[in-house]
């Protein structure tokens, strides 16, 4: 399993790709977290901007299409996908992730 975040400048814009990604067997679950404040630096100017984050659940193999996915669907130039593995867990928890996120 892995955990995917990306960050969108809308609740609304992160509830549009949740509900595609999990729609698209991309995600078994998108958790969104916001507002958070981002500092970053874009076109050489320091930003400060108020951003939600997405916490996406998937599996090992589905990161590559759910990547190319975000990039597609993201109304961001360049939008984050961040992957970080999961170590261990609640085996029930994993084998649900991978079922969710099987093509259908």
């Amino acid at each position: 399993m892995r955990i995917v975040v990306t960050t969108t400048g809308t609740a609304e814009d992160a509830e549009r790709l949740a509900d595609g990604m999990v729609g698209e067997r991309l995600a078994a679950c998108v958790q969104i977290v916001g507002p958070v404040r981002s500092v970053y630096r874009w076109d050489g100017e320091i930003q400060h901007e108020q951003e939600w984050q997405c916490w996406i659940k998937t599996a090992a193999d589905r990161v590559d299409a759910l990547t190319e996915w975000i990039k597609g669907n993201h109304p961001y130039d360049v939008p984050e996908v961040v992957t970080l593995p999961v170590l261990d867990g609640n085996a029930d928890y994993l084998s649900w992730v991978t079922t969710e996120t099987r093509p259908g």
